[in-house]
C-alpha cells in the first residue's frame, strides 16, 4: 500500500510551533494549493492542514512565514476526537516528512513588498535524508532512449 503526498502551495498564516510534554517540537500550518480547473472556470484552492515534527518543525518555525511558497512531502493521516458538543469530529491532515522553501528569501521579500513574480532562487529546506538535498537531475550521462526501448 502507498500513502504518499506531495504538495506545492503557499502558507496561509505563520506556522504554529510548539513543544509536546516530552519536549518534541511540532509545527502546524495550512497550505493553499490551487486546483486545476477547466478553461473559463474561476481558479479554486484547497486548504490542506499539515503537521511536521522535530527538526523539520524547527526549520518551519524559523524560516517559513505567511505567503511562503513551499513544497511538502509526507503522508495522509486521519483521526477523530469527541467535540465539546459530544459529537465525533474527524480530522485529515498531511504529516510532513520534508518541507522545502521554493523561493529565495529575496524573492519572498519582493513579493510581499511589491507583489512581483518570484525570481529564480536556490530552494532551501530540511531533508531528513542527506542524499535528497544533493540530487541534481541535470548532471550525469544522458540516456539515449529510442521509442523501441519503451514498454508501451
Amino acid at each position: 500500500m502507498i500513502n504518499r503526498v506531495v504538495l506545492v502551495g503557499r502558507i496561509t498564516k505563520d506556522p504554529e510551533l510548539r513543544k509536546t510534554q516530552t519536549g518534541k517540537s511540532v509545527a502546524s500550518f495550512t497550505v493553499a494549493c490551487n486546483r486545476r480547473t477547466t478553461a473559463g472556470q474561476q481558479e479554486q484552492a484547497d486548504f490542506i492542514r499539515c503537521t511536521t515534527w522535530e527538526r523539520t518543525a524547527e526549520f518551519v518555525g524559523q524560516y517559513v512565514r505567511k505567503g511562503s511558497l513551499i513544497g511538502v512531502e509526507g503522508r495522509i493521516t486521519t483521526g477523530s476526537y469527541d467535540g465539546a458538543d459530544g459529537k465525533k469530529v474527524y480530522t485529515t491532515e498531511v504529516t510532513c516528512d520534508s518541507v522545502q522553501l521554493l523561493e529565495s528569501k529575496g524573492a519572498s521579500e519582493n513579493r510581499s513588498q511589491t507583489f512581483t513574480a518570484p525570481s529564480q532562487g536556490q530552494p532551501q529546506g530540511y531533508y531528513p535524508d542527506n542524499n535528497t538535498a544533493d540530487e541534481d537531475f541535470n548532471t550525469g550521462p544522458l540516456l539515449d532512449i529510442s521509442s523501441d526501448d519503451l514498454p508501451f
